[in-house]
C-alpha cells in the first residue's frame, strides 16, 4: 500500500529544513569565528604572505623554512589579503563562507551519485554532523557539528568540500567512460593535487575514497591510461609546488605521533552511534560485493587499525575515511526504506529485516543523541549566558586571543611566550621563539623549546635569560605577574592574570 503523497513529502521536507537549520546555524558562527585549535596557525599563513607572496618564510618563528601550511589555497587568501587591505580575521571569514559552500554543495552532489532520492543529500548532511557519539570531539578534518564551528575557515574543511566535489566528479567519469575526454581525467588529477596540497590528511582521505570509486566502477581498459595521466599530472603538479617539499612529509610521522594518540582514545564514546552505519555497510555488502562506500570504509578502517596496532598515530587522521561512508550508508539506507514504503523500486529498496520504520526510528534516535551531544555549539552564535543549563554545560568557551597586545607589539617582533600564548601570537603578525605546533621543517625546533623551557624556569640565571633574548632578538615577554624581573618592563595586563612585558636594552 501507498504512503500518502503528503506523508512522503512531509518525510523529504523535515530532512531538509533540518539541513538548512544546521547551515544557517554555522553561518551565523562564521560571524563571531570562535577561536580554538589552530585558528592562530592559519591567520599567522595569511599574514605572511600578505607581507612577502614569494618569501613568507615560517609563519610562526623568525626563521627562512618552507612550511607544509603555505597551500594553494592558503596564497589565494593572501592575495586576497594584500589587494583588498582586509583584516586577516575578515579573510579567514571569507574562507569559512567559501568551505562551507563547498561542503553542502559537495555533499548533495555526492550524494546524488549514490541515491536520487530527493531527500538524501539532506539526510546526509545531517547524518555527517550528528552521526558521532555521546562524548564531544574536535578536530580539523572531522565533520561533526562542534568541530566545523571551530574549524570552519581552516583549509581542512576547504579541502572536504572539494573532495566531495572530487569524489562526484571522478564517479560521474568513471560511468561516461569513453566519452569522459582527456581533459576530465587531467582535470580531476589537477584536483586530487590540490586537495592533498591544501590539507594533507584531508587528501588522504580524498585518496581513499578515489580509489574505491574506481574499484566499484570496474573500469574499461580504455580508461585506465586516461586515469593515469591523470595521476601523473596530480604527481607532477605535487612535485614542482614550489612552497614546501610535500614528499617530504612522508618521514615526518614522528614528529606527529604524539599529538596524535587521542585519535585512539575513548573510541566507543566519540564514535559510537556511527555503527549504525556499519551495519548499513553490511546490508549494502550484501547486494554488491564492490559497493564503493563499503569499500572506502574498508580502507579507512584498515588504515586507522594499522596506525594503532604499530604506534603510528598520526595515520589516525584516515578516521574519517571510514566515518564518512559509513554515515552516508546510514543515511541512504533509510531513504531506500523509505522508497519501498511507498512502493518506489521496491527491487532495489531492499533494506533488511528492520524495514522502513526501522530505519527511520533508529537514525532519527541516533541524530538525536548526537544532536544532544553537540548542543553547546548554540553557544558560539547567541552566547553562552542566553543557553539554557543543559546546554551551557555543554558549551566550550573558545579562547579569548591576545587583541590586547597590539597596541605595542608590531609586525615582526619576536615575542617569548608558552606554548598555549604562541599558538595565538602569530595570528596578529609577531613571531615567537618557538612554535606553538610540532614543524617538521624547523631545524632547531628542539632547541628553540628548550630556551623557552629554560627562560621561564625559576632558577634560570639572569645572565642565561638575557642570553636567551639576545639569541632570538626577544622584544616582547607574556608572562604572569610572578615574572617581573631586571630587564623586563610591565606594558599592558591581559586576560588571566597575563602581562606583557618590554624587554629593556
Amino acid at each position: 500500500m501507498r504512503t500518502a503523497p503528503s506523508t512522503a513529502s512531509a518525510g523529504r521536507a523535515l530532512p531538509q529544513a533540518a539541513a538548512v537549520l544546521v547551515t544557517v546555524l554555522l553561518l551565523l558562527v562564521i560571524v563571531r569565528l570562535p577561536w580554538a585549535g589552530d585558528l592562530g596557525m592559519h591567520a599567522a599563513t595569511v599574514q605572511r604572505l600578505r607581507h612577502s607572496l614569494l618569501h613568507p618564510g615560517n609563519p610562526l618563528v623568525d626563521a627562512d623554512t618552507p612550511s607544509p601550511y603555505y597551500s594553494p589555497w592558503m596564497l589565494l587568501l593572501g592575495c586576497l589579503a594584500r589587494l583588498t587591505g582586509l583584516s586577516v580575521f575578515v579573510v579567514l571569514r571569507l574562507a569559512a563562507l567559501a568551505g562551507l559552500g563547498l561542503l553542502v554543495t559537495g555533499v548533495r552532489r555526492y550524494v546524488r551519485t549514490l541515491s536520487p532520492h530527493r531527500a538524501a543529500p539532506a539526510l546526509a548532511l545531517l547524518a555527517l554532523v550528528f552521526l558521532w557519539g555521546p562524548l564531544l570531539f574536535d578536530w580539523s578534518g572531522f565533520f561533526s557539528l562542534n568541530s566545523l564551528a571551530l574549524t570552519v575557515s581552516y583549509p581542512s574543511v576547504f579541502a572536504l568540500g572539494l573532495s566531495f566535489h572530487f569524489w562526484a566528479w571522478l564517479t560521474q567519469a568513471l560511468r561516461d567512460g569513453d566519452r569522459a575526454g582527456r581533459g576530465v581525467w587531467l582535470g580531476l588529477g589537477a584536483l586530487w593535487a590540490l586537495i592533498l596540497l591544501c590539507h594533507q590528511f584531508t587528501g588522504v582521505v580524498a585518496s581513499l575514497g578515489a580509489l574505491a570509486t574506481v574499484l566499484a566502477a570496474r573500469p574499461e581498459r580504455s580508461v585506465l591510461p586516461r586515469l593515469g595521466a591523470g595521476l601523473a599530472l596530480g604527481a607532477v603538479v605535487l612535485w614542482l609546488w614550489p612552497y614546501y617539499d610535500f614528499f617530504a612529509l612522508f618521514s615526518a610521522g614522528a614528529d606527529l605521533e604524539a599529538v596524535h594518540r587521542p585519535l585512539y582514545q575513548h573510541l566507543a564514546g566519540r564514535f559510537g552511534l556511527v555503527l549504525l552505519g556499519v551495519l548499513a555497510l553490511g546490508l549494502r555488502l550484501r547486494r554488491d560485493r564492490r559497493d564503493p562506500l563499503v569499500l572506502f570504509f574498508a580502507f579507512g578502517a584498515l588504515v586507522f587499525a594499522a596506525g594503532g596496532l604499530t604506534g603510528h598515530y598520526s595515520w589516525g587522521r584516515v578516521l574519517p575515511a571510514a566515518l564518512i561512508p559509513a554515515q552516508l550508508a546510514a543515511a541512504l539506507e533509510t531513504v531506500s526504506a523509505g522508497q519501498r514504503a511507498t512502493g518506489v523500486s521496491p527491487a532495489r529498496a531492499r533494506s533488511g529485516p528492520w524495514g522502513r520504520a526501522g530505519w527511520v526510528c533508529a537514525l532519527g534516535a541516533a541524530l538525536a543523541v548526537g544532536a544532544w551531544a553537540q548542543a553547546g555549539t548554540l553557544g558560539y552564535v547567541v552566547g553562552r549566558d542566553a543557553l539554557p543549563g543543559a546546554v551551557a554545560a555543554k558549551y566550550r568557551t573558545p579562547w579569548v586571543g591576545y587583541h590586547w597586545i597590539t597596541p605595542w607589539v608590531r609586525y615582526g617582533d619576536v615575542v617569548m611566550a608558552r606554548t598555549m600564548p604562541s599558538r595565538q601570537i602569530p595570528a596578529y603578525g609577531p613571531y615567537t621563539v618557538a612554535p606553538g605546533y610540532p614543524d617538521f621543517f624547523l631545524p632547531d625546533e628542539a632547541r628553540r623549546e628548550a630556551a623557552v623551557t629554560r627562560y621561564f624556569a625559576a632558577g634560570t640565571p639572569e645572565g642565561e635569560r638575557r642570553g636567551i633574548v639576545r639569541r632570538y632578538r626577544v622584544r616582547w615577554v607574556v608572562g604572569g605577574r610572578s615574572l617581573a624581573q631586571p630587564g623586563l618592563r610591565k606594558v599592558a595586563g591581559g586576560p588571566g592574570g597575563q602581562v606583557l612585558y618590554e624587554v629593556v636594552r
